[in-house]
């Protein structure tokens, strides 16, 4: 089942600066500018999200597929009401801060405009 599905639009400035910490960090188009200059922008929206990311999903990048660790108290309301999720490639199965989201630590593939984001799980 498919939770989440977008298109990258815009990349800020300072991405790369957290790409290369393996974070990647995605907000919705209306994002403020101070945190759209280190955010991965992305056409959905607070529907966009199906049911809540869970441990055992799958986060998609083109086709790279990144499996759930463990997700932050708040990281699921974030997305939901602004389209903000907080991805950390570090393999770790707890978060160390309320809105991350822990994937398998992985390389990252190149994310540019047009890039499509998808989360996949079981969901209702």
């Amino acid at each position: 089942m498919i939770k989440f599905e977008a298109n990258v639009v815009a990349i800020g400035p300072l991405v790369s600066e957290f790409l290369d910490e393996n974070i990647v960090v995605l907000f919705g188009q209306n994002a403020p500018p101070e945190l759209a200059e280190f955010s991965i922008l992305h056409d959905g929206n607070g529907n966009a999200v199906r049911t809540p990311v869970v441990p055992g999903d799958a986060v998609i990048i083109d086709d790279r597929r990144f499996i759930v660790l463990a997700v932050g108290d708040v990281a699921n309301d974030n997305f939901k009401n602004l389209g903000h999720l907080v991805l950390k490639f570090n393999g770790e199965r707890e978060v160390e801060m309320p809105g991350d989201v822990c994937v398998e630590r992985e390389p990252l593939p190149p994310i540019n405009v047009g890039t499509v984001i998808r989360v996949e799980g079981e969901g209702e």
